[in-house]
């Protein structure tokens, strides 16, 4: 039996508790509908930001404090990124799925660390790594013990002033074995862009998404807000939280036809 497309969509920060309350029940609406698997994600730290003035999170205390209600009154999977081995087994304690921020994709502790976690592990494959490389990835975190691994693409390399997409890659990267998942918000961004942040070009994410459905992805990795413009981190590249139901709707359509393909 075909295994069922899956989401993971959130925040890109956790900027309050109500707030990450008020994405993961909406999404998750939108998915219990369509029949779409949904897992949240936010961060608790943002350490990667471009300036040091930017909005961090609430760090990983009570960031822990924000997953913890999202799982226990909504029941649904959570994700978030760790920098560092010793976040790894406090952060286990309670989400769902540990996620490898794409610029320390090559760390070898943070990743045997997330495999001997116990937890499920989403390694985001950097930039500067060719499809290829993203097995010896997986093969660290397996070292460490882990057995649940997926893979995201979040823009293949840099290029005329934006990231740039390889669709080949996915299907390289499906060849480990493991779930791959496209990052349809991160893809379109254009780091600092705008000098002290990002920039992004949002508009193109629903094309992205579509064409990695099409391509043979397992899941979609988003970022979405209720008001992007005003989101702490990654403004200029967030999706409307009210964009997500067609999108998805789209998307799950696909899905359903390729699966036809498959068969």
């Amino acid at each position: 039996m075909s295994s069922p497309l899956f989401i993971i969509a959130g925040p890109c920060v956790i900027e309050s508790s109500d707030l990450c309350m008020t994405i993961a029940r909406h999404v998750k609406g939108v998915c219990d509908k369509l029949g779409i698997t949904y897992i949240f994600k936010a961060s608790f730290d943002k350490a990667n930001r471009s300036s040091k003035a930017s909005f961090r999170g609430p760090g990983l205390t009570d960031g822990l404090v924000v997953f913890e209600r999202i799982k226990s009154e909504l029941g649904v999977r959570v994700l978030t990124d760790v920098h560092e081995p010793d976040q790894v087994p406090l952060a286990a304690r309670v989400v769902d799925i540990l996620q490898v921020p794409a610029f320390l994709a090559r760390q070898t502790d943070l990743l045997q660390a997330c495999g001997h976690s116990g937890r499920a592990v989403n390694i985001k494959k950097g930039q500067f790594m060719s499809p290829e490389e993203m097995g010896n990835a997986v093969e660290k975190v397996k070292s460490g013990g882990g057995k649940e691994i997926f893979l995201t693409e979040r823009g293949t390399f840099f290029g005329y002033n934006r990231l740039v997409n390889d669709f080949t890659g996915l299907a390289v990267m499906k060849k480990f074995g493991c779930p791959v998942v496209f990052d349809i918000t991160h893809s379109t961004q254009q780091p600092a862009g705008l000098g002290n942040t990002s920039g992004g070009n949002p508009q193109y994410s629903p094309l992205l998404a579509r064409a990695a459905i099409a391509a043979g992805v397992d899941g979609l990795f988003l970022e979405c807000h209720p008001n992007p413009k005003a989101a702490k981190s990654d403004a200029a590249t967030m999706l409307n939280l009210n964009h997500v139901e067609p999108l998805l709707t789209q998307c799950k359509q696909i899905f359903d036809l390729r699966k036809t393909w498959e068969t």
